[in-house]
């Protein structure tokens, strides 16, 4: 497919762009204590541009430091001293024909007091975000005033920075949408009380950057044009403040949804479908002559060019795509789609930010660590020969790197297939998106120095007639059974073969031992052929190994299937259709009967061949599941490790 609407160049404002593909803003955690940028960040950036992307918008950008902040780190443009670094970055972006715009934001009541050293958060009005439960002040008359003026004044540094544009980032809650919405604005002065006033701030911080910059310099305001919230922004709502938006002078809208009390319609868990938001496009489409961009899970160019070719927008916005994938755009444009990393909608990146670390990628191990890897892994230094003993995830991200470091690599897989336990992550409802990790992996070994084996297990004896100068051991690991009485004298379910849909149990009474992720699945899996579920988990909370968003989501599945669960619960005792649990606390016990047991209490490493392997070869390493039970990341980081440095 020559994809070539997405291709061909597309005008904001003055501003021609080289195509459509815009990097949208993510929060990194890649500037300094300081606000600065950083080489990290430039380097971040540089390398989605050298990828091809034709706009890159960079994460928010205070306008505030004091009250403003949104996470931890913040990149800055609220005082004269960042405009040397916010260049070197317009610079490195440039150099690629790409173009640039600063995304420039305050958090409002979205905020929190632990950034703002304890100062109160403000908002339009004292209304308290239920998602941060901080209580903020209302914001005077004169301090709104004060904030357009920072706003300009942050427009104009980037403008001398040699930056593009600007975007206004009115979406997500954040304090310009926070303005806007009924929801959040119940002031009856020049700033509120009618939608007209509501809008007020929008337009006169527009004025204030034309005022300063002219009109080359491109300004786009991303929106909420619904904040799926009861008596916020709708739809219509939404459509009528774009068509104001563009009556204010902005020059291209970026529509998006959803605000923190709704935050899976922002940061979107693995369940929602592809290109779901698009319809919010083209309704602001119907209304408005200004571009518009779309996003929300856009994975493949196909998907992406049909959206253009449909007309429902003029770009198409990537976020976790180009994370995934900063050579998105390249490799489309020349016809190596199926070379894709797609991002699957795990999240695993949020995760690390709500850690405040830098932004990773569950698939991609490069990303935020461009500066660290540049270059790319050195080549073999002399004709090597590396055996991966498995195919799952880590043994496959080890070959890969290895083949791309010019090894001879022999991949065993005692399985008919590739992939591992990708299988059972692929398995749930809406976890299809996981398959891709395995499609693109399997994609890179079509290589000559690459030879799979299936249907091959790898033991130290055919490792000894292969005779490799290094070995990977990606083995995996198998479920645990656990060790508690009468359990081994009843018949009992493994929860990955209730997910793979091997185990079919209808009308009946099931307890699902162990409430992480995998018995999360199993039991909504078991819920929805009728039976009647109970999930019992030792600790305090089910699915905490996951980030906040999907588990949030998946919790809300399971209350709409009316599966209980028994939080500090130990089952001590199986007898019959009879299980006794130890309430944590160590105080009480509760009795309770079951049709069925299924068991989901984790993974066990498979150490055998790694023992033999450490021992027999210098150079070895252990990865995925075989080194510690986990996530994909878990397992494509040690893959990557081990493929760069062994």
């Amino acid at each position: 497919m020559t994809y070539e609407r997405l291709f061909s160049s597309g005008k904001i404002g003055r501003l021609e762009v080289p195509n459509r593909i815009v990097m949208l803003a993510m929060g990194t955690v890649l500037a300094d204590s300081s606000g600065e940028v950083t080489e990290h960040e430039i380097k971040y950036f540089e390398e989605r541009a050298r990828g091809g992307t034709g706009l890159i918008i960079t994460e928010v950008t205070v306008v505030d430091n004091e009250l403003g902040k949104t996470g931890t780190v913040n990149p800055r443009a609220d005082d004269n001293r960042f405009i040397p670094s916010l260049a070197r970055l317009a610079e490195a972006v440039h150099k690629y024909d790409t173009r640039i715009f600063v995304q420039l934001a305050h958090a409002g009541r979205q905020g929190r007091t632990a950034l703002t050293e304890g100062r109160q958060l403000v908002a339009p009005s004292a209304i308290m975000c239920r998602a941060t439960g901080e209580e903020p002040r209302a914001l005077s008359a004169r301090e709104i005033r004060n904030l357009v003026v920072r706003f300009g004044e942050a427009a104009l540094r980037c403008q001398l920075a040699g930056m593009d544009g600007v975007e206004l980032h009115a979406a997500h809650g954040y304090l310009l949408n926070q303005f806007i919405s009924p929801h959040t604005n119940r002031r009856t002065d020049e700033y509120g009380g009618t939608f007209e006033k509501r809008l007020r701030i929008m337009e006169e911080i527009v004025a204030a950057i034309r005022d300063r910059c002219g009109a080359d310099l491109a300004i786009c305001a991303r929106i909420s044009v619904d904040e799926f919230v009861e008596g916020g922004i709708t739809l219509e709502m939404g459509k009528e403040i774009v068509a104001g938006l563009e009556q204010f002078g902005v020059d291209a809208i970026n529509v998006s949804c959803g605000i923190y009390e709704s935050i899976p319609n922002i940061i979107e868990p693995i369940y929602y479908r592809q290109g779901w938001r698009v319809p919010l496009a083209e309704a602001v489409k119907q209304v408005t002559s200004l571009p518009v961009i779309t996003a929300g899970v856009i994975r493949e160019p196909d998907f992406a060019e049909q959206v253009l070719a449909n007309g429902q927008a003029d770009f198409v916005g990537l976020g976790r795509g180009l994370l995934a994938d900063p050579f998105w755009a390249r490799k489309a444009r020349e016809g190596r789609a199926d070379s894709i990393r797609k991002c699957i909608s795990c999240n695993f990146c949020l995760r690390e930010e709500t850690f405040a670390r830098h932004i990773s990628c569950a698939v991609n191990a490069r990303a935020g660590r461009e500066l660290e890897l540049a270059g790319g892994p050195e080549p073999c230094d002399l004709p090597r020969k590396v055996v991966v003993a498995g195919g799952g995830p880590g043994g496959m991200e080890a070959a890969r790197v290895l083949a791309e470091r010019g090894c001879e690599v022999v991949l065993m897989e005692k399985s008919g297939a590739l992939g591992g336990r990708l299988e059972v992550a692929s398995a749930g409802e809406g976890k299809d998106k996981n398959s891709w990790v395995r499609d693109y992996l399997a994609h890179e070994l079509e290589r000559p120095a690459v030879s799979v084996l299936l249907n091959t297990e790898c033991s130290l004896e055919r490792l000894k007639q292969e005779n490799p100068d290094a070995v990977v051991v990606a083995v995996g690991g198998h479920p645990t059974i656990p060790e508690i009485a009468g359990l081994k004298d009843r018949a009992f379910f493994l929860a990955e073969d209730v997910i793979l849909g091997s185990v079919h149990i209808r009308n009946a009474r099931i307890l699902v031992l162990g409430g992480g992720f995998t018995g999360c699945e199993a039991a909504e899996t078991l819920a929805d052929e009728g039976n009647m579920v109970t999930i019992a988990e030792q600790l305090p909370a089910v699915a905490t190994e996951i980030e906040g968003i999907t588990r949030a989501v998946l919790l809300g599945r399971l209350e709409e299937r009316k599966v209980e669960i028994l939080l500090s619960h130990r089952a001590v005792l199986f007898d019959g259709d009879r299980v006794v649990f130890e309430v944590v606390d160590g105080e009480s016990r509760a009795e309770r009967q079951f049709d069925h047991v299924v068991i989901a209490v984790g993974m066990r490493a498979e150490t055998g061949l790694a023992d033999q392997v450490l021992r027999e070869f210098r150079k070895a390493k252990v990865v995925g599941d075989a080194k510690k039970p986990g996530m994909i990341a878990g397992a494509i980081r040690d893959g990557f490790a081990a493929g760069y440095t062994i």
